[in-house]
């Protein structure tokens, strides 16, 4: 009797502590990188430019221009323009991206690290405006990025940057690759699911 009780009671606040219904979107936001945007026709062309590679012209070029238009004549690619963070004078104001010996992981950890959480914070604000109740109002805060691995990390920095609370519950996914957006949304809806009152941001 006693174990059917202490069952029954754990149900009961279990239930409690869940959310009545399935997890819900309830605002989306896009951003891409303001610094370059290149049409993916002329890809090629500016790839090679860019990297001092134009005498490398004759099969390289010709081969990444018909990779870059194959899709598109055959309407199976909807890429239509590429975007960077990078431009012609990043690239000139660090010689050492350009050149295999030097290193430069350093470098380009550096550009990331400022960089992924401004692009974070410009696609969040759009689904934070769309959801149409306050930043303070989010509760947790899922980050996933293949794009560097800093202390403190994008999560902290696109916190301070959205003025979420500091109470704000923070769960960063490094280095997962391709699979990390999956992750991540699962992540998200488990917590949502399983908090009653869970507002997830999930960049």
């Amino acid at each position: 009797m006693r174990s059917l009780l202490g069952n029954q009671l754990m149900a009961n606040i279990r239930r409690a502590q869940r959310a009545d219904g399935p997890a819900s979107v309830l605002g989306i936001g896009t951003a891409n990188p303001r610094a370059n945007c290149v049409r993916q026709d002329d890809y090629a062309d500016y790839y090679f430019r860019v990297t001092k590679s134009e005498h490398l012209t004759d099969t390289l070029k010709a081969k990444l221009k018909r990779i870059c238009t194959y899709g598109r004549k055959r309407d199976k690619s909807a890429i239509k323009k590429r975007y960077f963070h990078h431009d012609e004078a990043v690239l000139d104001a660090h010689p050492e991206f350009l050149d295999r010996a030097a290193p430069s992981l350093d470098a380009r950890l550096d550009i990331l690290a400022g960089a992924v959480p401004e692009l974070a914070s410009a696609a969040a604000a759009k689904a934070i405006a769309e959801w149409g109740r306050p930043a303070s109002d989010i509760t947790h805060l899922v980050v996933a990025t293949y794009s560097g691995a800093h202390m403190p990390g994008a999560d902290h920095r696109l916190a301070s940057l959205l003025g979420l609370r500091p109470t704000v519950r923070r769960t960063m996914l490094y280095m997962n690759g391709c699979t990390s957006g999956s992750a991540a949304l699962r992540i998200a809806k488990d917590i949502a699911e399983n908090e009653r009152g869970a507002r997830v941001l999930k960049y």
